[in-house]
């Protein structure tokens, strides 16, 4: 009997997090949604899609040159959209559903530009903006911003801040910090969140509570991961397993405004599970 996707998953992000399989990873997600899922197809389609990306390269790409060989084959001859019209669909958030729908939010899209760009030997970094996420061709120094979401456009520094507006108004700033290149857990962990708060909006307490589980793969002591998850537990029945995690959240963050709240409700949680024993 073969592991379960789960298990597979914690397996594998348990590894430094540059050793990390992206691709791989993100279709261990899709696996529990998708049990009948197999991975090979799709990192085949990757395979052949960097292929045709490379044989659009100079032997020596500059950075811009990169980048249009990524927006010809993902934009212009595969399709890759985003999904403006149902943002909040959850298939978004499915690296395999990306693929055959040709159409994502803009973490899944930029993590099959990344994908590409490794296969065609392209350097394909992801930058977590503030409620938006972008990829950079070509290195820090000298590297081109490109937008995924938006059919690969390319960005200058002046339009993350304008993306940064459209969601905060004038209140956040385009830094250095948010330019910084993400290592593959946290596109992961950005991925299961989005998925996270898809689930939460549907009152799906069951995949919003495994979404968890996934997350606290990446990082065992996350403290908001281990309160949403106890309150997912608790919105199940599971009082036992809902206290464990409320008073793990209480112990990592005492002095947080909803410590004294979740520490009673732990307490509670306790006694309803008592009189199920």
């Amino acid at each position: 009997m073969q592991p379960d996707p789960s298990s597979l998953f914690a397996a594998l992000v348990s590894e430094d997090g540059g050793a990390i399989d992206l691709a791989e990873a993100a279709l261990l997600i899709a696996q529990e949604e998708y049990p009948d899922l197999e991975a090979r197809p799709y990192l085949e389609r990757l395979d052949q899609w960097g292929a045709s990306v490379r044989e659009r390269l100079p032997e020596h790409p500059t950075p811009t040159e990169a980048a249009d060989a990524l927006r010809t084959v993902l934009f212009d001859e595969k399709g890759l959209r985003g999904n403006a019209d149902d943002y909040y669909d959850p298939r978004n958030s499915f690296l395999n559903e990306v693929l055959d729908r040709r159409t994502g939010i803009p973490i899944t899209l930029s993590a099959v530009y990344m994908e590409v760009g490794r296969r065609a030997d392209l350097l394909v970094e992801g930058l977590a903006l503030p409620g938006h996420f972008i990829v950079r061709v070509g290195g820090a120094a000298r590297g081109v911003l490109l937008d995924p979401f938006f059919g690969g456009a390319s960005l200058s520094e002046e339009q993350c801040q304008e993306r940064l507006d459209r969601v905060f108004g004038k209140k956040a700033r385009l830094d250095a910090g948010m330019l910084a290149a993400c290592d593959t857990k946290t596109i992961l962990a950005r991925m299961l969140r989005n998925l996270k708060l898809i689930y939460g909006k549907r009152d799906d307490h069951l995949r919003a509570a495994r979404t968890c589980d996934r997350l606290l793969d990446l990082d065992p002591w996350a403290p908001l991961e281990r309160r949403d998850r106890g309150l997912m537990y608790a919105a199940l029945g599971c009082y036992a397993r809902a206290a464990d995690d409320l008073e793990i959240y209480t112990r990592l963050l005492p002095q947080a405004d909803d410590a004294a709240e979740l520490s009673a409700r732990a307490a509670t949680l306790r006694q309803q599970a008592a009189r199920l024993n």
